[in-house]
């Protein structure tokens, strides 16, 4: 799996330490984020990666910023883009069943290397489950071409 990471000044630890995870696990990894600690703007590392997802050149995303909100917010406004900030292990493995999540933001700030590991492991490894989640996603999808999710048909 092809896996682009990016963060921001407050994110460059923890981003080194996703780094090393993914390529353990096997993965590909491609660095859109900064090395630097000047203060650099999220939402430019964010675009790119998340249109890095959006345009299939990475299968997923991990992101990461002082409290993860921007990121995912910045990730989220593109088209194709299922974000999930995500604090512990279980809402990692939940955004991957339920939601199909294909960017996963994370706070660089907030989380220790033990719970960041154990995140970045669950949601690389956790497929996306189908069946009812699979309706749930299609109308995320549907709001996102500007229809009413309701309209969306009950697979």
């Amino acid at each position: 799996m092809n896996v682009a990471v990016a963060n921001d000044h407050r994110g460059i630890e923890a981003k080194e330490q996703i780094k090393a995870i993914v390529c353990e696990l096997g993965h590909t990894c491609l660095d859109l984020g900064t090395n630097s600690d000047a203060p650099m703007d999220y939402p430019d590392l964010a675009y790119l990666a998340a249109k890095s997802v959006a345009d299939k050149k990475s299968d997923r995303a991990i992101l990461v910023c002082g409290t993860g909100i921007g990121m995912c917010i910045a990730a989220n406004k593109v088209h194709g883009v299922r974000a999930a900030l995500c604090y512990d292990e279980l809402n990692a493995r939940i955004s991957r069943q339920h939601n199909d999540s294909n960017i996963l933001c994370l706070s660089g700030d907030l989380l220790g290397s033990q719970v960041l590991r154990k995140m970045v492991e669950v949601w690389l490894s956790t497929e996306f489950s189908g069946g009812r989640h699979q309706r749930r996603v299609s109308k995320i999808a549907a709001i996102e071409q500007g229809l009413d999710p309701s309209t969306v048909s009950k697979q």
